[in-house]
């Protein structure tokens, strides 16, 4: 448990007047709600109970948890508080994606997208997708996040947070059957509440999604790939590609001038996945920059004998950059020589693009009118 909250909880116990800034438990995991139950004198498997009813149950008052006994129930109430995200506005789009703007208690905002799926039996499924930073520092050019600049880091509860609003959301008998670190913000670099939400949203008591059922995006930050995959194994990784030499990719990916292609991939051949897992390497496909055929050869050596599968977003378009969409026939074009290299290679459908929700555009309107003057629709 992290030092703040046990001074706060030592505090209590000495029966000094709660401290002003109560412990937040949102974010945290079973072994510290157990270790805070503990301290407050009670039996370890109270915590094991908070930690269902505010991950499995979804609970927002203490009230709720009919199981707590009442004295217990208002020490909490005293002590400790459920930090509930505020929806600040909802969108939707004409293909059912649904687009939430929340509002964090210091007036920040981010964005979380649900997207629609159906299986074979027309049962409506989601997919989440949430984010792990306000803004993002890493400078995608085709990236609308990216405009926003980097504000601050999301902690374990905000990210994890997302997941419980959204699913409240949700009709009876509706569930999310992925989820997806793939809104604002670079998960790798905010890696400790990274791992730890992915941590929660997984756990078997938690009621979110399965490991292989939760996926996270990274722009490639060589340094902590092998740290995340070995401290969530399971998981899905994706990989931001978008080019398969160094001279493009440094122009649209910025951090490829610490973490060149050489790096990269030399690192995601040796990383441990599982036998059963691929790595997704997801790559923006930009008219004119990236679409070619030669690029498509490219990329096919670049990957050739990694066990991946390649993903291609045409570009998701915003106000004020340069690029362009490729057309549907380069598109297809680019897919049929991966495919003939023996690569794995699927066309992302993009969903929510008229309310600014899909892959690349999510962002704050007011810090990106703040950075460049323009104000997104």
């Amino acid at each position: 448990m992290e030092q703040d909250v046990k001074s706060k909880i030592a505090t209590y116990q000495a029966g000094v007047r709660p401290p002003s800034q109560p412990i937040d438990l949102a974010g945290m995991d079973e072994e510290e709600l157990v270790s805070l139950c503990e301290e407050m004198g009670e039996p370890p498997y109270r915590g094991r109970q908070i930690f269902s009813w505010l991950y499995a149950h979804g609970v927002n008052k203490f009230s709720q948890m009919t199981n707590i006994p009442k004295g217990f129930r208002a020490k909490l109430e005293e002590a400790a508080r459920l930090e509930i995200l505020e929806l600040d506005r909802e969108s939707r789009s004409l293909d059912g994606t649904e687009k939430y703007v929340w509002r964090l208690r210091d007036g920040a905002r981010v964005e979380s997208v649900r997207i629609p799926m159906r299986n074979v039996n027309g049962v409506m499924r989601w997919s989440l997708c949430i984010s792990t930073q306000v803004g993002c520092a890493m400078g995608c050019a085709f990236c609308l996040t990216a405009k926003m600049g980097f504000i601050r880091q999301l902690s374990a509860g905000e990210i994890v947070g997302q997941f419980l609003a959204a699913r409240r959301l949700l009709a009876t008998g509706e569930r999310f059957h992925n989820i997806v670190l793939m809104g604002m913000g670079e998960p790798l670099d905010n890696f400790d509440a990274t791992v730890k939400a992915v941590k929660i949203l997984t756990h078997p008591r938690a009621n979110g999604v399965s490991a292989k059922r939760l996926t996270v995006s990274t722009v490639g930050i060589v340094s902590r790939l092998r740290d995340f995959v070995s401290a969530v194994p399971g998981v899905g990784l994706a990989v931001s590609l978008h080019a398969a030499d160094d001279e493009t990719r440094g122009k649209l990916v910025p951090v490829n001038r610490k973490w060149n292609l050489r790096a990269l991939i030399g690192e995601c051949r040796e990383l441990p996945v599982g036998e059963r897992r691929r790595i997704t390497f997801e790559y923006v496909m930009l008219r004119g920059v990236n679409d070619s055929g030669q690029d498509a050869k490219e990329l096919s050596k670049l990957l050739k004998g990694l066990k991946c599968k390649v993903n291609l977003i045409p570009w998701n378009p915003f106000p004020g950059t340069p690029f362009e969409r490729p057309g549907d026939e380069r598109v297809e074009e680019f897919r049929r020589i991966l495919l003939a290299a023996g690569l794995v290679a699927t066309t992302r459908i993009a969903k929510g693009a008229d309310i600014l929700a899909a892959c690349g555009q999510l962002a704050d309107p007011r810090q990106i009118a703040e950075n460049t003057g323009l104000t997104p629709p």
